[in-house]
């Protein structure tokens, strides 16, 4: 058996490249407070509807979240949540 027939792992994430679910979030938390909306409302509404006219353009917000998939956002949501319950 030689080496082609074997199943490479191929990880993507390159360090810097790419933002994390939580710089997101707290990007988008922020740009929301600036513009004077509630931040959580806005957030849910926006994952649970996938409708990004819930986030607002101001400082790339809009953009910046559509990079990553709800259900990463989602689950970096959750994982805080979790890891710091008490």
């Amino acid at each position: 058996m030689n080496s082609m027939d074997n199943t490479m792992k191929f990880d993507v994430k390159a360090e810097g490249l790419e933002s994390s679910s939580q710089d997101i979030l707290l990007t988008v938390h922020e740009a929301l407070l600036e513009k004077e909306y509630n931040p959580i409302n806005q957030i849910v509404g926006y994952l649970l509807s996938g409708d990004p006219a819930y986030i607002p353009r101001h400082n790339n917000a809009r953009s910046l979240i559509r990079k990553k998939e709800r259900d990463e956002l989602i689950e970096e949501l959750v994982r805080f949540y979790l890891n710091n319950k008490k």
